[in-house]
Parts: structure tokens; sequence; C-alpha cells
């Protein structure tokens, strides 16, 4: 049985995303920084059938916790197949670029960015040791930096510099560490869910928590000729699904 890490899973698209791959056979380790909250939305899954489920308490913004998650990790199994990093916030609004407070950004990096940074370098040693390993990293097409520069994609009036600008380091960072694994079976993508209805924007998107969801197992499950270092997104690459940055 594959073993998945999902970090904030314990909503949302990060929770739909366990509930998908827990329908395909996978053992999900469900990230949260609050275990309660975690061992509540354990109960969800398992009234619907789905047991194959652990919450793991991790905060993506403190090292003692990633650190302490990943020797809990490592007494329930010495292999992970597959690391969604899909925690985020957007931090407070609005965020122009001239009067943006530096700790807003601050705090939106730590999450989005050295977050991301710090659980992918915890968990890599569980990953290796799986023959077919998997990272996903969930970004937005906010993060494009070819979309922002296209005069004809107009997503906001105030572009929110704390949050393009840690998607867009992101995004980087996905092509670099696909790039020192090409010679691996690793496959390292970004996923793009879309504009989504979740708490995250006040429930103003227009797109489905299943179909993001979707979006992002997509590139969980890829098979071992599936592509990486790429930037996954329906809603901006709608031809092929796939573009890259």
């Amino acid at each position: 049985m594959k073993t998945v890490l999902i970090t904030g899973a314990n909503k949302s698209i990060g929770y739909e995303t366990a509930r998908q791959l827990l329908q395909k056979g996978y053992f999900v380790y469900l990230g949260c920084r609050d275990i309660n909250k975690g061992n509540e939305a354990i109960s969800q899954l398992y009234s619907e059938g789905l047991t194959q489920v652990e919450a793991l308490e991790i905060d993506v913004d403190q090292i003692e916790s990633i650190e302490k998650a990943r020797v809990m990790l490592g007494e329930k199994t010495i292999i992970l197949d597959v690391l969604i990093n899909n925690a985020g916030i957007g931090g407070a609004m609005p965020q122009t670029a001239l009067e943006t407070d530096l700790s807003v950004v601050t705090a939106v990096f730590q999450t989005n960015f050295f977050g991301v940074i710090a659980v992918t370098q915890a968990f890599i040693d569980l990953l290796k040791a799986s023959p077919e390993p998997r990272i996903v990293n969930v970004t937005s097409g906010l993060g494009s930096l070819t979309l922002h520069n296209d005069p004809s994609w107009k997503y906001f009036a105030v572009k929110p510099t704390a949050y393009v600008a840690s998607k867009a380091a992101l995004n980087a960072y996905t092509i670099v560490l696909a790039n020192d694994l090409r010679d691996t079976p690793f496959k390292v993508n970004a996923v793009d869910p879309g504009y989504t209805d979740t708490d995250f924007n006040n429930h103003s998107g227009p797109g489905t928590v299943p179909d993001a969801a979707a979006r992002v197992v997509k590139a969980a499950i890829l098979t071992a000729d599936g592509p990486t270092g790429q930037f996954f997104s329906d809603d901006n690459a709608p031809d092929t699904g796939i573009s890259p940055w």
C-alpha cells in the first residue's frame, strides 16, 4: 500500500485530496497544525468507511514541529511514496507592492515557501526509499510570471504582493528541486488547483473542491513516464492541462 503525507489536510482541498487518495487505496497521513481538528477530520473519513488514515500533527511554520512529525512518521513507516505540500496562507489583504507590511510578507513566505522547503528536506529520506516517489507542491496561477506579464490576463485589480511572490518562489523551487532529482525516479510538480470555493478566498471562487483536489491527485499518482518539473493548471492551460513556467 502506498503512503502519502498531505500538509494542511484537515479541511478544504487538502482534506478532499486525502479522501480521493484513500478511495484509490493509499494510506494517508493527514497533516494538521491542530491535532484535535485532525482527529475530527479522521472521524468523518472513518464514517465514510475510509479507515487507512492517521492524523499527524505538523506546523509547517515551526522547524521543531516538522522535526517532531518526521520522527513520529518514521516510527510508523520507513517509506513515504508521496508528499503533498498543501498548507498555505493568503495573508492579510490588501497587499500592494509599496504598502504591504513586511511582517505580512514574511508570514506568507514562511508558510508558502520556507515551510515547503523545510518539510521536503525533512521527509526526503523516506521519499527516497520509495520506488516511485512523488512530490506535489500546491501553487496558484497567481504565481505564474508569464501570466502576470500577459496584458489580457486580469485576475485582480490589485495583485496580492506577498501571496503572488510566495507562489512564484514556490514555482521556482519546484523547478530547481525537479532538476536536482532529474536522474532519479522522482516526479516533482506544482499544481494550480484553480480558483476554488473555499474558506481561503471567502468562498468567492467558482471552482469546486472535488475538482480542485482531483488536479492535485492527478500529479500525485503520475506513472513512471509522467512529466516532472511542470506546472499543472486546467484553468490556465485548458488545452493540455499542463504548461511550463
